[in-house]
């Protein structure tokens, strides 16, 4: 008989692809819709995951955003992510649920430390004020997971900090999208109107790292099958980044947008570096298999098909 897994945020981008994986079929995955359950009432929460009593909880659900939403709405980012996670995590615990997949973020790093980001470095310093909301209630629902293993070591409740992700699934409104979405409708749109000059926030200069969303998704899928020596802390990452005006030509090529870039210093740009170190990852026995081009191109064409863009 397949074990039941419990995915909540099923209709996110990471969900979708944890969902469209190729060896999803080995499970049998419950990803009720915000329609079908509502993760923010705790009673509706607990009555669900009794009810289908699955094997292992993966949390993946939240409120997500690039920069500017984040600074737009720092309490519904913080409340929201807060509420949904406690309910999940605590719903589980009450159910007798032993193994919980918590997904963080790597935003819940300090800002201004020394890079790659080790997981010992976690919740020791000051955080990165454009995205601080997100990044407590991430903290916070991380805690919670710890808290619940430490007090009964029958629960195996662990975290994943990604780096940054993008891919098929993504948001490209430019009020909620991530870098790599949104230079993509940045880009097409200067095209379409045959603009020769695009901004960039910044000097370009701010790293980032970011992963193929179905490579994040094989993480995924591999900790279910090997769970018991996944670390409770555990990066997930590429293991180099690139800067932010890196990512602009090379996804200006592949879109073959052949303007200029001009930098907007009154902009915010976030943390200088976000790079996370993937040295238990590596000893956990797991890595991406896309690069960059590949992913972009797989993400664009995405882009094309699917969101509404006539060619």
């Amino acid at each position: 008989m397949k074990k039941k897994v419990l995915l909540t945020g099923g209709n996110g981008m990471v969900g979708r692809n944890i969902l469209s994986h190729d060896l999803s079929s080995k499970w049998n995955f419950f990803s009720p819709s915000s329609k079908d359950l509502d993760l923010t009432n705790f009673d509706k929460t607990i009555s669900y995951i009794h009810r289908i009593k699955p094997d292992i909880v993966i949390h993946a659900a939240g409120r997500v955003g690039g920069i500017q939403a984040n600074i737009n709405h720092p309490v519904d980012f913080l409340v929201t992510n807060i509420d949904i996670g406690r309910n999940v995590v605590l719903a589980a615990r009450k159910c007798g649920i032993k193994k919980l997949l918590n997904l963080g973020s790597s935003c819940m790093y300090p800002r201004n430390i020394t890079v790659p980001l080790k997981e010992e470095m976690l919740f020791s310093g000051e955080l990165e004020p454009t995205n601080e909301g997100y990044a407590l209630a991430k903290i916070l629902v991380a805690k919670l997971c710890d808290y619940v293993s430490k007090e009964d070591d029958k629960f195996k409740y662990k975290t994943m900090v990604p780096c940054n992700i993008y891919g098929r699934f993504d948001k490209f409104d430019s009020k909620k999208s991530h870098l790599i979405p949104a230079i993509i409708s940045k880009l097409q749109l200067a095209i379409d109107h045959n603009v020769k000059e695009v901004e960039i926030w910044g000097d370009g200069k701010a790293r980032r790292e970011f992963m193929f969303a179905a490579d994040f998704a094989d993480a995924i899928i591999y900790a279910l099958e090997n769970f018991e020596i996944m670390p409770f802390v555990l990066n997930i990452g590429m293991g180099q980044d690139h800067s932010i005006k890196d990512y602009y030509l090379t996804i200006a090529k592949i879109m073959n947008f052949h303007g200029t870039f001009k930098h907007n210093l009154k902009k915010p740009i976030g943390m200088q570096q976000k790079l996370v170190s993937i040295e238990k990852q590596i000893d956990w026995g797991w890595l991406p298999k896309t690069t960059l081009e590949d992913g972009v191109k797989d993400t664009y064409h995405y882009y094309l098909d699917e969101i509404n863009y006539e060619c």
